[in-house]
């Protein structure tokens, strides 16, 4: 294998939970040296959280952690300790990015700011990834992505019409904002490169979270029009402005297929997959305006033909025909997905305490420089080896931190 992209890149990571860890996966599986620091004395809350292997619990054993800590260094501090945060400051000057996601306090508290680590590392990166910002009246807020899209105005456009804001199962700031962070960091590292500047990146996931709402903003900014909710439809201003459009039962239990037609061309080609029943031929559906008119009945006709038939043929036969339609996947169907498995997205690591287990791949492919994965570390693994091995303590001063609870 080549050299990977951010190899010669050190990242001390002091994030935690979701958000962070995700971004921080991302630039150890593509080569850099991410040093992660967790206390003893406040763990990940991941580490608390199902699923668990082997339905086993323990801080060594949640899925959700264990995927998205791969390829990372970790060391324990103790940052409530003024001794740690000294260690904390040494290891920056010798890093070349910081990240961090708690609330603005914990890093002013511990003098590890932005303004505190250019002392030592003048050219450094450093990211913070917070609720709101930090700037602002509410910079101080604290929460998770189930509260903040919710603020970022999701939680009103999902549900059905006549029901109240859902909750969306997934937090999706968690899961679109390291994203955001990643091309923000890879820039500020070309511009380091080209003009030897730090510079201090500051996201706001709420910031994050409305950008996943363009359509309907603009519609509002535009049009004085707010979105509301619609459950399965395609809404263009008020109007639906697909059918049939939705998801819809298949053959089996609790198999369905989502399908949706947006022209009259695709409209022909879906008759001509269902064998051109009579039903299809009625004026009152050939055209858009004419099956939007009419839904609720050309829902329950197409159901009628889809749930006789298994959904991955229902799938397969309309995508032959141009019709965009897709199974609705539980975990079972994705982990043998045969997309994914001929891309090679789940690979196989050996963690000292599971075993073999399967993690999610990066999601995209370079061929010159394919990430490379590396088993998730144990609880304080390379403790010795950051702080004697980096930092240079003798083993009298690593033994002699280690009884002041340094390194809890």
């Amino acid at each position: 294998m080549g050299r990977l992209p951010l190899q010669g890149i050190r990242v001390v990571d002091f994030t935690w939970v979701g958000v962070g860890p995700m971004l921080t996966r991302y630039l150890g599986d593509f080569g850099a040296e991410v040093i992660r620091i967790e206390s003893r004395t406040r763990l990940d809350p991941f580490r608390h959280t199902p699923p668990f292997v082997e339905e086993k619990p323990g801080i060594e054993r949640s899925g959700q952690f264990l995927n998205l800590n791969t390829s990372k260094c970790h060391v324990t501090l103790n940052l409530n300790h003024p001794k740690a945060c000294q260690l904390a400051r040494r290891l920056v000057a010798q890093a070349d990015v910081v990240v961090e996601n708690f609330t603005s306090q914990v890093m002013e508290k511990w003098q590890l700011t932005y303004a505190d680590l250019r002392e030592v590392r003048p050219d450094l990166i450093m990211l913070s990834l917070s609720m709101e910002g930090r700037t602002g009246p509410r910079r101080h807020i604290a929460g998770f992505g189930t509260v903040l899209q919710a603020a970022a105005g999701l939680s009103h456009l999902t549900g059905w019409p006549d029901r109240g804001p859902s909750i969306p199962g997934v937090p999706y700031t968690d899961w679109t904002v390291p994203f955001f962070g990643l091309v923000a960091l890879l820039a500020a590292l070309d511009y380091r490169r080209r003009t030897g500047t730090g510079q201090y990146i500051d996201i706001s996931n709420l910031e994050v979270g409305v950008n996943c709402l363009e359509a309907a903003l603009l519609d509002y900014t535009v049009n004085g029009r707010e979105q509301v909710r619609a459950g399965n439809e395609w809404m263009v201003g008020d109007l639906p402005g697909a059918a049939p459009h939705g998801v819809y039962r298949c053959q089996g239990e609790n198999r369905w297929c989502a399908i949706a037609i947006f022209t009259d061309q695709e409209w022909a080609r879906f008759c001509e997959v269902l064998g051109s029943p009579g039903w299809a031929q009625q004026p009152r559906f050939a055209t858009a305006l004419g099956r939007i008119r009419h839904r609720d009945e050309l829902h329950a006709l197409v159901e009628a033909w889809t749930s006789q038939r298994p959904a991955e043929e229902v799938m397969h036969r309309l995508q032959a025909a141009g019709i965009a339609a897709g199974v609705v996947q539980n975990a079972a169907d994705v982990s043998r997905d045969p997309q994914l498995l001929h891309r090679g997205h789940t690979i196989i690591l050996d963690h000292a305490e599971v075993g073999p287990q399967g993690y999610d791949g990066p999601g995209f492919q370079l061929t010159a420089s394919p990430a490379q994965l590396h088993p998730v570390p144990l609880l304080g693994q390379h403790n010795v080896r950051v702080f004697k091995g980096l930092l240079g303590l003798s083993d009298a001063e690593y033994d002699g931190l280690e009884a002041e609870g340094v390194f809890e």
